[in-house]
């Protein structure tokens, strides 16, 4: 079976190079021509553990091909699949289809047999059929069936994800994009991972269902964190009792800055834009987006009041800047956020993050950017951890303590336990606890 994949940012080149990983031979598609130079020399763009030892691995076997030549990886395609980007527009909020439709009229002019053109961008509820006529336009004669196939990668266990899904969603209408479709993700079915055919419409709302879904506890078990600071409640105990029913589960019940990430953010705003243009109110999802935009910002606020409502002059060391730990993503991280509004009020920052800084310091002004935790501490009036990296977790806190000028952390990813900090010489604040002050004041050593 002949695959070209169109866009080679996270879903596409995750995607293309799991089908590699089947025996499929897969094309994948790009106008960037640096970005195909990098993969040609199998140099991945983006960080994703275990993606560069199967892009070697397929690249090297002749299975995974790269190319910026769309027409000729069109032309002998079984399925042709469009996943480029679709960022929030401007002004409300809606997904841009701007590369979306563009990649569909080039697809339409070099179809050539009967083509399977599978959605894998999310994109609104509608735009399949869209596509069919876009393309039908461009290419009358054009032999071609619609299909959409969301994905349901997880940023940092993406091969995991896509190697084991909990499901497989692929909408579609007729029977001969069904069997290319069901032949295509037969080695998955062997291992008895469900797929769920729906129409067009269903597939593309499901996706935006689930994120949201998603979104909403992790923005409700926020509320309730901000509520057990106020009744002097612990937001972990009560997370763990609610996810141990059943109906709720444990899942995205972490407490934390905010949600950010290239799904999340977009994918709630864009369901309240479809809801709003078909007149269906989505008020739950509106208030989710509300909440997680204002949580950010008061998050530099819980910052500056851990250290007596003044961070003028105050050296802050910041640990983690990507949305998520194993990603080198920072789009809407809480970072981008909390930083400006920190180095605004006076504060100096200083940051490391094992795999975004990189990118971050694009988008990050003034942030001095350190090789370790340790190094980022030094000096430091405060220390927040804001990504939950494994390494902070282990963190040798009398070191950390040693290093700084105030042993003050605050934990905005609710890492630690009150029993690791109560023997050091830390004042601890977290999310949705109690704040833990040192026992003895002076400590100068973890016993």
């Amino acid at each position: 079976m002949q695959i070209t994949v169109i866009g080679t940012g996270y879903v596409g080149l995750v995607s293309g190079t799991c089908f590699s990983e089947f025996g499929y031979n897969v094309t994948c598609v790009d106008k960037d021509a640096a970005k195909i130079e990098r993969l040609e020399r199998d140099e991945i763009p983006i960080f994703e553990p275990g993606l560069e030892d199967l892009v070697r691995k397929n690249h090297s076997a002749g299975r995974l091909h790269f190319t910026t030549d769309l027409a000729a990886s069109v032309r002998c395609a079984d399925v042709v699949f469009i996943a480029v980007g679709t960022p929030s527009r401007r002004g409300d909020g809606a997904a841009d289809l701007v590369y979306v439709d563009s990649a569909a009229k080039e697809i339409a002019e070099n179809l050539a047999g009967f083509t399977v053109i599978a959605t894998k961008s999310t994109v609104p509820v509608g735009t399949a059929r869209r596509l069919e006529a876009i393309v039908s336009k461009a290419n009358p004669t054009a032999d071609f069936e619609m299909a959409s196939n969301p994905e349901f990668l997880r940023e940092g266990s993406a091969i995991e994800d896509f190697m084991r899904p909990d499901r497989i969603v692929i909408g579609l209408e007729g029977e001969r994009s069904q069997e290319v479709m069901r032949q295509l993700y037969r080695p998955l079915s062997l291992r008895d991972a469900p797929i769920l055919f729906t129409d067009l419409e269903t597939a593309e709302l499901i996706k935006y269902a689930g994120n949201a879904f998603l979104a909403t506890k992790i923005t409700f078990i926020n509320q309730i964190a901000d509520l057990c600071e106020a009744v002097d409640a612990n937001v972990k105990d009560v997370a763990r009792g609610i996810g141990l029913d059943g109906r709720i589960g444990a899942k995205f019940l972490h407490p934390g800055p905010g949600f950010g990430g290239s799904c999340f953010p977009k994918d709630t705003r864009a369901l309240s834009a479809i809801a709003q243009d078909v007149g269906v109110p989505m008020t739950l999802v509106d208030a989710v987006v509300t909440s997680n935009d204002a949580r950010k910002g008061n998050m530099a606020e819980r910052i500056i009041s851990a250290l007596d409502g003044n961070v003028a002059n105050k050296r802050i060391a910041i640990l983690g800047v990507s949305f998520k730990p194993n990603t080198d993503d920072v789009r809407e991280s809480p970072s981008l956020d909390i930083i400006p509004a920190l180095i605004e009020a006076g504060a100096t920052v200083s940051a490391f993050d094992p795999a975004a800084m990189e990118e971050a310091a694009r988008l990050l002004m003034d942030v001095e950017w350190a090789q370790d935790a340790y190094k980022a501490a030094e000096g430091a009036d405060c220390v927040v951890i804001l990504t939950e990296w494994n390494e902070f977790r282990a963190l040798d806190l009398a070191r950390l303590a040693t290093v700084m000028k105030t042993p003050l952390l605050v934990d905005l990813r609710n890492i630690y336990t009150p029993e690791e900090i109560a023997v050091t010489p830390f004042t601890y604040y977290s999310i949705g606890c109690a704040v833990i002050r040192p026992s003895t004041p002076d400590l100068a050593v973890i016993g």
